[in-house]
Parts: C-alpha cells; structure tokens; sequence
C-alpha cells in the first residue's frame, strides 16, 4: 500500500510539473497579428465571384491579335538579351577566341561588326521579294502620275499657245478685211474734194460723224484718227514756248490750237455699238466682214477678187479652208 500510494504521490508530483510548464508557455507565447485583408470576413456571395473570376481567368483563351502580339514581345526580349555564356553557341565562339564586347573575326579590323544583324520578321503570306516588287510598282506608278500630269499640262500650254496664235493671226486678217471695206466704202460715199481733203482730216479726234460709219471697219478710222492726233500732239509739244498764249491765229490749224491750249480738244463719243462687236472673238468679226463683202461688193476676201455679179462663180466657198 505505501508504494501505491507513492506511486499515486509521484504521478501527481509529475502531472503538476507539466502543468506547471505549460502554463508557463501559454503565457509566454506570442501571437501574430492579422493581415488587413483578413480583418474582414469574407462573405458567401464575395465567394462565389471571386471564384467564378478565377474560373473565367482559367478558362480564358488568347486570340490570335493577342497570341502575336505576346510573340512579338518575346521575340524583341530575345533580341534584346546578349547571348548567355551557359549556351553552345557562346562557349564554341569562346573556343575561338571570342570575348564579350568585342567583334567577330580578325582583331583590328574597324569594318567588323559588334551588334548582330538586325532580324526582319516577314509577315503576311506573299513570297519573298514582293514587298520590293510592291515597292517598284509604286514608284513606277507615281513616276507614270507624274508624266501624264506633267504631259497633260503640256498639252494644255500648247492649246493655249495654239489659241492665242490663232486670235493674233485672226485679228490681223481682221484689219486687212476693214481696209478693204474702208476702200469699198469711201468709194462709194466720198466725193473727189472729201478724198482730197482725207489727209487732213485723218488726225481728228472721234465725233458723232464716225459712229455713222459702218461698224465694221468704223475701228480702223478710230486708231487711225487717234495715231494721228498723237503725232501731231508730240509734234506741237516740241515746238518753241516762247509764243505768248494770248496771240490768236485765225489761219491756225485746229490741231496746233489744242496743243497751245487756246481751243478746248473735243470729247471723244461714246460708242457702245463698237464697243460690243469689238467684243466678239476675232473669228467670228472676220466671219461678218467676209460675209458682209460677199453680200454687198461680190468681193471674196480669201480669193482677193471682185466678181462681176453675186454668183461669184469659180469661187470655192466661204470659209478659209475651202481655198485651200
């Protein structure tokens, strides 16, 4: 019985040591603080769209946009990163005395290159070159814009000087057709003493008795009259001054007059009938005259020939090009 009870007496004295021990390290213990984002607890519905993200992020399939646009991205990583001494490549080109920074083949040599050549990813499925061909074709293309632009303005400079040549040739077939109006007309309505007197009346100024001239030829005299009273001005102008502008000659000219200044020069007349036919093409004015000769003087401006009634046989026709 007492070693029972020694026993018992022993166990408890051993149970109570370990007690003792682990009140000890209970109290001696330390505890982590939490995380911030354990702080809150997560709810069932938090869950379920965390979980259903998760999903959709594994699920999830690259396009083919996104597939080489990650390609493209790992192939300039690659490009971009120097060639690693663990690889093959690297130790066969140290076993031939290749060291890091510097360039390939003979030392010294300033034309070796230190970076490699530069990778061009063809991309698209046309075969090599087209790109070069494409290239051609649309230099050639531009090249072939610019010469029918540059031939066409060409031509359009040659129309234009082809035009205005015709309007000068025509306009000076124009004043040959008055000239032979005028020698019809005057022939027909002047007497001896007005052709007697027509060279001094020729400088002139414009009056209300020209625009009764027929307005074909009515411009001739115009520049006629106006040439005239300009010599005679220039003429007066270089004459003396020294005449007093007092002094009063009956028996002077009307011209030296206006020159002096004792006789006011007359104000040309307005003449919008001339006026309008002067602003028809030289073509069609030389079309009225030749016309008008034909009608009234059976005279053929191209054949340079008066016929003797206005059958005007032997003549080709009317126009320029008919007489070949």
């Amino acid at each position: 019985m007492a070693s029972s009870k020694a026993s018992i007496d022993g166990n408890i004295n051993v149970t109570d040591d370990i007690m003792d021990d682990a009140m000890d390290d209970y109290m001696s213990m330390t505890i982590p603080e939490s995380p911030s984002n354990l702080t809150q607890f997560e709810t069932s519905v938090q869950r379920r769209g965390r979980k259903r993200r998760e999903a959709e992020s594994r699920a999830h399939q690259a396009s083919k946009a996104e597939l080489a646009h990650q390609a493209r991205l790992n192939r300039d990583e690659a490009l971009n990163t120097s060639l690693p001494v663990s690889s093959k490549g690297y130790q066969m080109m140290a076993r031939l005395g290749f060291k890091a920074g510097s360039a390939l083949g003979k030392e010294g040599n300033q034309q070796a290159r230190k970076e490699p050549l530069g990778v061009f990813v063809k991309e698209g499925r046309a075969g090599v070159g087209m790109d070069r061909e494409r290239k051609r074709k649309f230099e050639d293309d531009t090249d072939r814009g610019e010469g029918i632009q540059k031939r066409q303005t060409e031509a359009v400079f040659r129309e234009r000087q082809a035009r205005e040549r015709e309007q000068k040739r025509a306009e000076g077939l124009c004043w040959g057709a008055m000239r032979v109006l005028e020698e019809f007309e005057s022939d027909d309505t002047t007497t001896d003493k007005d052709k007697a007197d027509k060279g001094e009346n020729a400088g002139s100024s414009t009056s209300k008795a020209t625009t009764a001239i027929n307005v074909l030829w009515r411009e001739l005299v115009k520049d006629r009259d106006e040439k005239e009273r300009l010599r005679r001005m220039r003429y007066d102008l270089q004459q003396t001054l020294s005449r007093s502008t007092a002094h009063d000659d009956p028996d002077e000219e009307k011209q030296d007059r206006q020159a002096w200044g004792t006789e006011e020069e007359e104000i040309e007349v307005q003449d919008p009938e001339l006026d309008d036919f002067n602003r028809l093409e030289p073509a069609e004015r030389l079309r009225r005259m030749v016309e008008y000769l034909r009608e009234n003087w059976r005279y053929c401006f191209w054949c340079k020939f008066q016929y003797p009634d206005g059958r005007m046989e032997g003549c080709p026709g009317v126009t320029e090009n008919e007489h070949g």
